[in-house]
């Protein structure tokens, strides 16, 4: 007896049951999506189009000179106030003495004009003295000419001796005349003389400003023989020699700050709409891969794209235009601990990614806190105490110096160098 056949199947029913399955799956996947957009995706915005930027501070001499020396070299970690590059100060040096010399002898000669004063005011008195003796011989020689007239129609007084006692007034009278004009010329020499010193003393002289400030500047002149470093920073870029004659402005290497660095992450222009000064950002840097996240935060959001400022911007009122989603660089600060547990250098790659949550910052940054170098601080006023000893050693033992407005010395980081 056979035994009962069973039906052929064309395994349509198991295509079908693979196909709702992968439908399945997709709609899982498609609203698992979804939810996780909704609830997570959509509170961030990233882009690996981001980089590491920094400031490159440029070296440049101050004065003209040739460099007799040279400290650090490319790669070199430098502190600010250290010595990078020296200058021949040997014509500044020269200069520098002949200004304090200069100083010294206008001191003398602003000290000399107080002299006249006092000589100038002993010798009005003395014509004064002068004026009053003429002018009681004036009178005297008046009174017997007088008396001997009357006296000579009587014939007790010759006319001989009438005319040598007119003579004698004459005489007398052009004497007083003389003393009179040798006053009044005292007099205007010694209102021309008070005019030079009236309403300041020796050192507060315009004559001598004048001097010490041509000493500050050739101090200027030799303190910048020595050029420092502005920031803490590495060297890059070096090209000065020994030997080399450079000129102000020349750039002779460059330092780079690696304690104050940023990002610069390039977000399409679809991305910004939510993002604002103040957002949280985690960075991760491709140098260290995803084993070390930085924290930062957005300072501002660039005024152009990268396009806008290009050499060559696109021009677009063509014929064949195609739209192209531009990005707008946004500049990332970097918390200073993990940029100091993690050194960072300029141009490397990052990615970053931003939390949009928090709307309540500035779409534009809204402060600047600017930057500052107490390294090269101006270092005139350094050399204060060589134009005060000058002074002092000028004036003469009689002489007292005041010091009308204190003179600060600022500490400059070779001021110590010098003393030892």
């Amino acid at each position: 007896m056979n035994a009962p056949s069973t039906p052929a199947t064309n395994g349509k029913p198991s295509r079908n049951r693979v196909l709702a399955i992968l439908a399945a799956v997709f709609i899982v996947a498609l609203v698992g999506y979804g939810v996780w957009y909704y609830l997570v995706g959509s509170h961030y915005e990233s882009t690996d189009d981001a980089y590491v930027a920094g400031n490159v501070v440029q070296i440049t001499p101050q004065i003209a000179g040739t460099v007799v020396s040279i400290k650090v070299d490319d790669t070199e970690i430098v502190k600010a106030g250290q010595d990078l590059v020296m200058l021949d100060k040997a014509d500044a040096q020269v200069a520098l003495d002949q200004a304090e010399a200069q100083l010294a002898q206008t001191v003398r000669e602003v000290r000399n004009l107080y002299a006249n004063n006092a000589t100038l005011e002993s010798n009005i008195d003395a014509r004064n003295d002068e004026v009053a003796r003429n002018r009681s011989e004036v009178e005297r020689a008046a009174d017997d000419y007088q008396r001997r007239q009357a006296l000579l129609a009587s014939g007790a007084v010759s006319s001989e001796e009438l005319k040598h006692v007119e003579n004698t007034l004459i005489a007398a009278r052009s004497n007083l005349a003389g003393a009179e004009a040798a006053l009044v010329a005292s007099r205007e020499q010694l209102a021309a003389n008070r005019t030079l010193t009236d309403g300041t003393s020796v050192e507060q002289h315009p004559s001598v400003l004048r001097a010490a400030a041509r000493v500050r500047e050739a101090y200027l002149a030799v303190a910048r023989s020595s050029i420092v470093a502005p920031v803490n920073g590495q060297i890059a870029k070096r090209t000065v020699q020994v030997g080399q004659r450079v000129a102000p402005g020349t750039p002779l290497m460059a330092i780079v700050p690696l304690d104050y660095l940023w990002v610069d992450a390039n977000f399409k222009e679809v991305q910004l709409r939510s993002m604002k000064t103040g957002q949280p950002v985690t960075l991760e840097a491709d140098l260290y891969g995803g084993k070390v996240e930085y924290r930062g935060h957005i300072v501002g959001l660039a005024a152009g794209t990268g396009g806008a400022f290009s050499l060559l911007p696109a021009q677009n009122a063509t014929g064949n235009w195609i739209k192209v989603v531009q990005r707008l660089p946004v500049r990332i600060a970097i918390e200073p601990a993990d940029l100091r547990d993690h050194p960072l250098r300029v141009g490397l790659s990052m990615v970053a990614k931003v939390k949009v949550d928090d709307q309540s910052g500035a779409p534009l940054a809204v402060s600047n806190s600017g930057e500052q170098s107490d390294a090269i601080v101006a270092v005139a006023e350094e050399a204060g105490p060589i134009i005060e000893r000058i002074i002092k050693a000028n004036l003469g033992s009689g002489a007292k110096l005041e010091v009308t407005a204190p003179i600060h010395s600022v500490v400059h980081p070779h001021a110590a160098t010098a003393a030892r």
